[in-house]
């Protein structure tokens, strides 16, 4: 799964890197070293604005690429309280198309999340002094310092508590996709974020992509493991989330990991 990331670039970098033409942001976040379930994250969209979508509903306008923030935890349209978000953080490539949670957002709701790296933890098979399994966080990041391209999907959730006119009536949400892990990154964690390559970028964001064409476009994202990304271990301090700073993805020294043999940096 992918339950930690870090993201700090700025707005202004992440919409040149990703092409973005309507920057639609109330506010920059601050930059975080790790990223939650819940909190408000960057994504990249494509929708009509609103100002020049048909009202007949034709959908004919051209979408255009946006950067906004959104929520990390999918609420999806017919939910009756924003809660589950919690538990829909990532969502499996194989049900994805299928799953109720999951299906609409996947028909015409497609996103990326932008991020530094993202964190797994290995289970090294050893216990703490108090019983409970020793786990040793890992970062797993680009080599080129280039941001990780995380295949995303986004709901819009219509909370009819609050007034029509209330500005927070809507509540923006994500999830970001996984696959099964397998060779080294396996190793760390048995599931891991769908990656969209460059040349790939226009037809996943695109609402207006056929139906038909998604089957085969899932399938040419890339794992992450195929991408020549780079995980070394990190602190353990990332496990809390009240701990957030560069510190948090530097290298660990090697001679200060528990069970070198079993947890060991390595190129991916």
């Amino acid at each position: 799964m992918c339950g930690r990331y870090a993201s700090s670039r700025s707005p202004e970098d992440l919409a040149e890197e990703f092409e973005v033409l309507d920057p639609r942001l109330e506010r920059p976040l601050p930059p975080s070293w790790n990223v939650a379930p819940t909190d408000e994250v960057y994504a990249v969209l494509e929708r009509v604005p609103r100002e020049r979508r048909d009202e007949r509903g034709a959908g004919e306008e051209e979408p255009v690429r946006q950067l906004r923030t959104v929520r990390w935890g999918l609420v999806p349209s017919w939910a009756k309280d924003a809660s589950i978000g919690s538990r829909m953080i990532n969502a499996r490539m194989e049900t994805v198309a299928d799953k109720p949670a999951f299906r609409k957002a996947f028909a015409a709701r497609r996103c990326i999340v932008p991020a530094d790296g993202y964190f797994e933890w290995y289970d090294t098979q050893q216990r703490t002094a108090k019983g409970k399994p020793r786990k040793q966080p890992f970062f797993i990041t680009s080599g080129d310092g280039s941001s990780l391209a995380m295949a995303g999907l986004y709901e819009i959730w219509h909370d009819t508590t609050k007034p029509e006119d209330a500005e927070d009536r809507f509540r923006w949400t994500c999830t970001i996709l996984t696959t099964e892990a397998t060779d080294d990154l396996g190793r760390i964690h048995d599931r891991m974020p769908l990656l969209v390559e460059p040349e790939l970028r226009g037809a996943w964001l695109d609402p207006h992509t056929p139906a038909a064409e998604l089957p085969d476009l899932l399938g040419r994202l890339r794992p992450a493991q195929q991408t020549g990304l780079t995980a070394y271990p990190v602190s353990t301090a990332v496990g809390n989330v009240a701990n957030n700073g560069p510190e948090l993805v530097e290298p660990l020294p090697l001679a200060e990991v528990e069970h070198e043999d079993d947890a060991q940096g390595r190129l991916l």
